[in-house]
């Protein structure tokens, strides 16, 4: 989950609240759904976050919030734009990173906590929507280093810049944290930030450049060049978003806005000048951005009611609406709102999130309990008796039980594991180590991806659970050792026969981490739970990218192949920074019924 550093101060002189002590602050902020991690070593809290409330990754987002909470704030607030006196002018960009949008925000006071809250916010966009800046990266200027060419269609906006491609080898430039003029492929070489972010455009014939009249000063995704660098001083700024699509950036780009006009600062609209015969759907068009167009939801009275669980007066609903930061108008007939959704707010796509903000305006902790008008009388499911039963007896064989996220990523479930991504899905880029293919092995199966991720961390239901506990051993090295982990927990992959096309089961994985651990620890433990269960357990060897040869067997229950017991492969072991052996098994829970 998305972690943001608040200094409590500035959030508290933000809000206008200076008299909340960190506790009441703290609760504050659980109530609109962020929770307090921790405090960082510069005295500022650490506050947890849902990844679809992405306008709350900078302390003026989280204070904008606070302010609707506190009642000081009410409805939709649209930010005035002046008229465009700058346009981006596209021409012969590359195909594979075709579109841009922009914004000029002017006179800022960039102390040192605006420039940190900046930059944080630039950071956490990158890793989020902007998937590390494969489907949109941000550039930051300081406008008064830029000199605009004339525009070159009349009718324009004054002044100019160029979004274009150029050769590797061609134009140079002076990266941030370099003093040396460099062309883009040095870049890529020989600069740090160049050689991390280098697979984004390496396969590219020409690489994506801004230009101003005076040359070369950014290279998206990369990095910016130094001339333009965003300080202390700086007051007037222009902001560049480059990507893969355009809703992405620009919705990035209203985040990135809003934060800074609550610095003071005053938006002024950019146009996006595509060219006739430039890559994307907007060739030959003309965008005035930022766009801050409001959306609006329909939703309905008894559907609001239904869903919450309480019965609300008209105005209530529109009152809880405008506390959580929106418009609500009740319709001609009175059963329904149209509700306006304000233009930082990427989380809004169903009736359902418009629901779900008016509850939490209501307060979640303020609702009654109540029983469900039904006649029956309920039970526990077998599967979860049977789950129940499996869970006491991994805990009595002395594992520490583990709740892990179903979520995860290829590199995570597959490469790091030593299995190659299934043909369905992308392979992982970046991997260190050979990865090897299994058709049939366990977790090898082809994944459920998902295809809008907010955060590449998670863009996959996994396969199997050994690779979550793997995670949870490589956060833990500075724990005391042994360390013996389980987890019961879901598990899914692609299957066409299902009638969703997924099919879905519940697993049964242990770690076991200790420096004199073998292959037959593992194996005893499996013995005891197939004993405890009336089954009979057979392990016939096998081979697994992710277990030593020789070293790794099947788990048979009842004459079924279920799972997988071994010793896990040194490989495996080094990428997950472990420096002492882990013996491992995994298996279906329904073998054990």
């Amino acid at each position: 989950m998305p972690v943001v550093d608040v200094d409590p101060d500035e959030l508290r002189e933000l809000t206008g609240h200076e008299e909340k002590d960190d506790d009441a602050l703290q609760a504050d902020l659980f109530d609109l759904g962020l929770e307090f991690e921790g405090w960082t070593e510069d005295d500022e809290m650490q506050l947890e976050f849902a990844p679809d409330r992405l306008d709350r990754l900078s302390v003026e987002g989280i204070a904008r919030s606070l302010r609707y909470h506190y009642g000081d704030d009410r409805g939709v607030y649209v930010p005035k734009a002046n008229d465009a006196d700058w346009t981006i002018e596209v021409r012969d960009q590359p195909a594979e990173r075709p579109y841009v949008t922009g914004a000029i925000v002017r006179g800022l006071d960039m102390d040192d906590d605006a420039l940190a809250s900046l930059i944080q916010v630039q950071e956490k966009l990158h890793a989020t929507m902007g998937r590390q800046r494969a489907k949109g990266a941000i550039g930051v200027h300081d406008l008064t280093m830029l000199k605009g060419s004339p525009a070159t269609d009349e009718g324009r906006a004054n002044k100019s810049i160029e979004y274009t491609s150029v050769a590797p080898d061609g134009d140079t430039f002076v990266p941030l944290d370099s003093d040396a003029e460099m062309t883009l492929a040095e870049v890529l070489d020989e600069h740090p930030i160049g050689d991390k972010y280098a697979d984004l455009v390496r396969d590219m014939d020409r690489y994506p450049a801004i230009y101003d009249s005076i040359g070369l000063f950014s290279f998206p995704p990369v990095i910016n060049g130094r001339r333009t660098e965003v300080t202390e001083g700086s007051r007037d700024l222009l902001i560049e978003m480059t990507g893969t699509d355009q809703w992405t950036i620009d919705h990035m780009l209203n985040i990135v806005c809003y934060a800074l006009s609550a610095r003071g600062g005053q938006i002024e609209r950019v146009e996006v000048d595509y060219g006739a015969d430039t890559a994307g759907e907007y060739a030959g068009g003309t965008l005035e951005r930022p766009d801050l167009s409001v959306d609006t939801k329909t939703v309905t009275h008894d559907r609001i009611e239904s869903i919450i669980g309480v019965s609300m007066e008209p105005g209530e609903v529109v009152d809880c609406a405008e506390r959580a930061g929106l418009n609500a108008t009740q319709t001609e007939d009175g059963d329904a709102y149209e509700v306006e959704i304000p233009p930082y707010r990427v989380d809004v796509l169903h009736p359902l999130d418009v629901v779900d903000d008016i509850g939490r305006a209501y307060g979640f902790n303020d609702l009654e309990p109540t029983y469900p008008d039904v006649s029956t009388v309920g039970g526990r499911h077998e599967r979860s008796r049977l789950e129940d039963a499996a869970r006491d007896a991994l805990v009595g064989l002395g594992f520490e039980d583990l709740l892990n996220f179903h979520m995860i990523n290829e590199a995570e479930n597959f490469g790091r594991m030593g299995l190659a991504v299934p043909r369905t899905a992308e392979r992982a880029s970046g991997d260190s180590r050979e990865q090897t293919d299994a058709a049939g092995a366990v977790g090898a199966a082809p994944p459920v991806t998902i295809m809008e991720p907010y955060s590449e961390d998670y863009t996959m239901l996994r396969t199997w659970a050994l690779p979550s506990l793997m995670m949870v051993l490589e956060n833990n090295t500075h724990r005391a050792y042994p360390q013996d982990l389980s987890e019961i927990g879901l598990a899914a992959h692609v299957d066409d026969s299902e009638n969703t096309g997924v099919a879905e089961h519940r697993t049964v994985a242990g770690v076991l981490a200790r420096t004199d651990v073998s292959y037959e620890d593992a194996k005893a433990r499996l013995q005891a739970i197939a004993k405890s269960f009336g089954t009979d357990l057979e392990t016939p060897a096998t081979t697994h990218p992710t277990f030593i040869d020789g070293r790794a067997a099947e788990v048979v229950l009842d004459g079924e192949s279920v799972g997988i017991v071994g010793e896990i492969h040194p490989q495996v072991l080094v990428e997950h920074d472990l420096e002492l052996p882990v013996a491992a098994f995994e298996f279906r829970l329904d073998a054990l019924e």
